[in-house]
């Protein structure tokens, strides 16, 4: 979509009927209203309300959980039974530069087929596929079998600590967990549907201080160089075997992300060294296996040291059920394609939710703008999104 031969498809340019129809479907409108509402992690800037006056509409019942400066909101329709819920999250990570963008980041410009802005395909195209998806099965089914839900917060691109996590205690507390989660992620690789999540690796950071004992560089046997000593260690991390993946999962990953040591002069030994890493792992470790052999083979180097972790989340997986079953007879039927099940990728809420008991899968648009400049998601791809998601109540709850 390079900025010389595209051809803007805004309103102010055309009016409703010059465009395709395709390009004023409910989703596309919809996508276009919550992009234009600059919530920038963990501000909401008023999306989810559009989406609780729209459910509200259709019979949800609204439940507001503000956690902290956080927004949720938890919303069912139906009064028992197997209850399948739609999870996603209103908030954007920031634009970056703005003036590096061809189209503004909030405006939902249409080019070339594509909608532009900032959470076009993470998320706001997957949250405006599932109201438009749960309108048009209500339509049809007003006195469907079990529940729908959904389950939204503002706090899934920052810190995660006031969103999905805290609404999901809530709901298991009340003994009001949902048997399936339909999470909006962008799971898609090249069109819509190929590749479904049906899991996703845990993560484990740490964060690895090293002591030394600063000096002159002239002199080292007067100091002791933590960069030195570390290097060997380090060097076996990378190197270790630390699994070899399964059927679902690809082998665990260790990853050096940072490195900080001296003072920024050239003849200082530096006094410590930092060093920030992580762990992609599979379901054949645990974190306590992994901190174990990490600290073992640390201390095989004779390091001083102190290691700092931090778990994102386990690994889940939902190898079958009625929702994976579900999720890939409806792509088939709406696309025509075989869908991929998959765990790669990074972290999402799904690891709030699997954990207890939940089956889980992730299904959204394309991936390949998401976070970047000029993000943008296919409006085909948005309005066969809504077809698939519809599909799929169908089969659970119709």
């Amino acid at each position: 979509m390079s900025q010389s031969n595209t051809t803007q498809l805004t309103g102010s340019q055309l009016t409703k009927s010059q465009l395709p129809a395709s390009h004023t479907t409910e989703t596309v409108l919809l996508t276009q209203e919550l992009i234009r509402r600059r919530s920038v992690t963990p501000d909401d800037s008023g999306c989810q309300e559009v989406m609780i006056e729209r459910l509200a509409a259709i019979g949800f019942t609204i439940e507001r959980l503000r956690f902290g400066d956080v927004d949720n909101f938890w919303a069912v329709r139906g009064d028992s039974g197997p209850t399948l819920c739609f999870a996603g999250h209103t908030d954007v990570v920031p634009t970056g530069p703005e003036e590096n963008w061809q189209q503004a980041p909030f405006d939902a410009t249409i080019v070339e087929g594509h909608i532009v802005g900032r959470g076009a395909a993470d998320m706001k195209g997957s949250l405006a596929a599932m109201v438009v998806a749960c309108e048009r099965f209500v339509a049809l089914h007003p006195n469907h079998s079990g529940r729908i839900a959904f389950l939204i917060t503002s706090d899934e691109e920052g810190i995660a600590i006031n969103g999905t996590i805290k609404v999901i205690q809530l709901l298991e507390q009340r003994n009001e967990l949902p048997e399936w989660c339909l999470i909006g992620e962008p799971s898609s690789t090249a069109k819509c549907g190929d590749v479904v999540k049906n899991g996703r690796r845990g993560s484990l950071g740490c964060t690895l201080t090293v002591k030394g004992q600063q000096g002159h560089v002239a002199y080292p046997h007067l100091a002791d160089n933590p960069v030195h000593r570390a290097a060997p260690a380090l060097a076996a991390l990378a190197s270790e075997v630390w699994d070899n993946g399964n059927d679902f999962f690809p082998a665990t990953s260790f990853q050096i992300s940072n490195i900080k040591a001296g003072t920024g002069a050239t003849n200082v030994i530096p006094g410590e060294m930092e060093v920030i890493f992580n762990f992609r792992f599979s379901t054949e470790l645990t974190e306590q296996q992994i901190i174990q052999r990490t600290e073992t083979l640390l201390d095989q180097h004779g390091l001083k040291y102190s290691a700092d972790w931090n778990l994102s989340g386990h690994p889940f997986l939902t190898s079958k059920g009625e929702l994976v079953t579900a999720t890939v007879e409806s792509i088939a039927e709406v696309t025509g394609m075989n869908t991929e099940l998959s765990t790669a990728g990074g972290t999402s809420d799904g690891r709030f939710i699997a954990p207890l008991g939940v089956q889980v899968i992730e299904l959204g648009p394309v991936n390949e703008s998401i976070h970047k400049i000029d993000e943008n998601t296919n409006i085909d791809d948005l309005n066969c999104l809504t077809e698939i998601y519809q599909t799929i109540l169908s089969k659970l709850l119709a």
